[in-house]
């Protein structure tokens, strides 16, 4: 009998394991095709949980930017096919994810695997190390999720010779805020790829993507975000978000406030109006530092922030080293800072520098040749 209900135990749990291993692998290669730029994504979950909630908001989403698009680029053909092929990709493999989301009735188990699918998410669309590799600049980033998942967002991507640099704060935790993220995370990639450089047409037209999907969701989450646009020594910023962190060489700090470049996506339908924008120049081993309040709002033992201030002094201290080992630098500071104490928030960190073009190692060849 015992061995009966051992083996009982042991089926159910395999088969609550493929319940969820199933939708997640799914959602997976969903991400994976976000990632690699498919942008016609459509969901097909019939439910009223979040999963539904998920469809109709990723759907509208989609909805939105194809629209814009069409009114952009009318005679571009070759974006509606493609569109239409990926939209029929994504509806098979919807229906059945579909289908295994009704068999979670526990609500515990559907909140564990919803935490663990937003966790994933999260990590599967950053860049990859090879992405962050642009000739003239060093670039490191780096994102550690909370307990308790929230909605951080960073981007690179480099099209037409101009590097774009996003990074977002969904607020609050938990699903809503990890749906938001990604919709933040797809628009602005969409609006990339159709070509949309001018930042008030770019924030304005993302702003009203985020808000309409607040609003079919009941939500009232909004985030912050900052979008730079590099191209030869000039960096554009616009967007509200954290202060913006210019580093000159020698680890000369200066700090820009975001507060009058934009406005919080998804508040409300038009922003236009308060969007701006600023341009900075970088000289060789200039640089910017980008990051999220899980940084300066950390929390020591005595609920101490960490506090912009020490992050400054932080990233100066180190500025003579590469952007991976400055990123390391501070985020092994905000870690001491914050010791055994639990992390509440997302911690999110991006050190990009100017360089040379010409590699160290090519100018070693160059001496020696001489």
């Amino acid at each position: 009998m015992v061995g009966a209900s051992a083996l009982l135990s042991i089926a159910i749990s395999i088969l609550v394991a493929q319940w969820l291993s199933h939708p997640i692998a799914k959602l997976r290669q969903g991400a994976e095709k976000v990632r690699n730029r498919d942008f016609s994504t459509t969901l097909d979950l019939k439910s009223n949980d979040e999963w539904g909630l998920l469809a109709d908001a990723f759907n509208a989403m989609v909805i939105e930017i194809r629209n814009y698009a069409t009114s952009l680029q009318t005679k571009n053909e070759e974006l509606e096919i493609r569109v239409a092929e990926r939209t029929a990709e994504i509806t098979q493999a919807n229906a059945k994810i579909s289908v295994l989301n009704e068999k979670l009735k526990s609500e515990n188990l559907r909140m564990g695997a919803e935490l663990g699918i937003l966790k994933q998410m999260q990590q599967m669309i950053l860049p990859k190390p090879e992405e962050l590799e642009i000739k003239g600049l060093d670039i490191a980033g780096f994102m550690q999720p909370a307990d308790e998942v929230g909605g951080d967002y960073y981007d690179v991507l480099q099209i037409d010779g101009v590097v774009t640099i996003g990074m977002g704060d969904v607020t609050g935790h938990g699903l809503e805020s990890g749906i938001l993220m990604l919709m933040a995370q797809t628009a602005v990639r969409t609006l990339k790829e159709i070509r949309e450089n001018d930042p008030v047409r770019f924030l304005a037209t993302l702003n009203r993507i985020i808000y309409k999907n607040v609003q079919r969701m009941n939500s009232y989450k909004n985030l912050s975000l900052v979008v730079l646009n590099y191209a030869d020594g000039k960096v554009s910023i616009s967007g509200q978000h954290e202060e913006t962190i210019v580093v000159r060489n020698g680890g000369y700090i200066e700090r820009i406030d975001t507060i009058d470049l934009g406005f919080p996506i998804g508040l409300d339908n038009d922003i236009t109006e308060f969007i701006n924008h600023t341009i900075v120049e970088l000289d060789l081993e200039d640089g910017i530092v980008l990051y999220t309040d899980g940084i300066t709002e950390a929390m020591d033992i005595n609920n101490k922030q960490y506090g912009l201030d020490r992050l400054c002094d932080a990233i100066a201290k180190n500025w003579h080293l590469s952007a991976n080992e400055i990123k390391q630098a501070v985020i092994e500071d905000v870690q001491q800072h914050i010791g055994t104490q639990k992390v509440f928030d997302d911690i999110t960190l991006l050190v990009f520098k100017r360089q040379s073009e010409v590699s160290e190692a090519s100018v070693q060849e160059i001496i020696s040749i001489l």
